[in-house]
């Protein structure tokens, strides 16, 4: 599946068969967004991934120093980037390793 592809599914009704992080980044960019869903799938999931799109959602929320901690816990810089971009490049990612 494509980026493209799985922003097409943001229309339906429920996300398809995907990890937590991929279902969370799902909920959050329909029309808009469901973060409160989306950080909710996440609260419980110990991956690498699921801190990724945890360090997105707080971020996106402008918790900067939450944003932070989960962005250590993944492994990964804290993007300097627009958020749509981040998104674009955590859904790519996820969707290439899955």
């Amino acid at each position: 599946m494509t980026v493209a592809e799985f922003a097409a599914t943001l229309g339906f009704d429920e996300p398809s068969s995907l990890s937590l992080a991929l279902q969370a980044l799902w909920h959050d960019a329909r029309g808009n967004g469901d973060w409160n869903c989306a950080h909710d799938l996440l609260q419980d999931d110990q991956t690498s991934d699921g801190s990724w799109v945890h360090a997105y959602l707080h971020r996106r929320e402008g918790d900067l120093a939450n944003a932070g901690y989960w962005y250590r816990r993944a492994g990964k810089p804290t993007p300097t980037g627009s958020q749509e971009a981040e998104w674009d490049s955590i859904v790519e990612t996820l969707l290439n390793d899955n």
